[in-house]
């Protein structure tokens, strides 16, 4: 299996963000593990029963996709907080005025 067949990117699934062939993990998440969570290519594989080609070939497709997947995973962060934010300030509010 060459490295292009080992990514695929299907709307509807994940997002429609790119991932490895026949798993739910996305090149995003194995850019995270990997190059901000300094994760070697061997745990990732291990941890998610991956071979080292799929790692492999995740991060080569991020490498040439780099600037796309760098916005994805801001616009992730982004949404995150909103969304703790906004759980956050519910939860501030009296029990009252939530049901309203």
């Amino acid at each position: 299996m060459s490295l292009d067949q080992r990514i695929e990117q299907t709307e509807g699934i994940c997002g429609g963000k790119p991932r490895i062939s026949g798993h739910r993990i996305t090149v995003q998440d194995i850019v995270v593990w990997h190059e901000r969570g300094g994760w070697s290519v061997d745990e990732i594989a291990s941890e998610y029963d991956l071979s080292l080609a799929d790692v492999y070939a995740a991060l080569a497709y991020y490498f040439s996709h780099r600037e796309r997947i760098d916005r994805s995973i801001e616009e992730s962060k982004a949404f995150v907080k909103e969304m703790k934010e906004k759980m956050s300030s519910t939860e501030a509010e009296p029990r009252d005025k939530q049901r309203e």
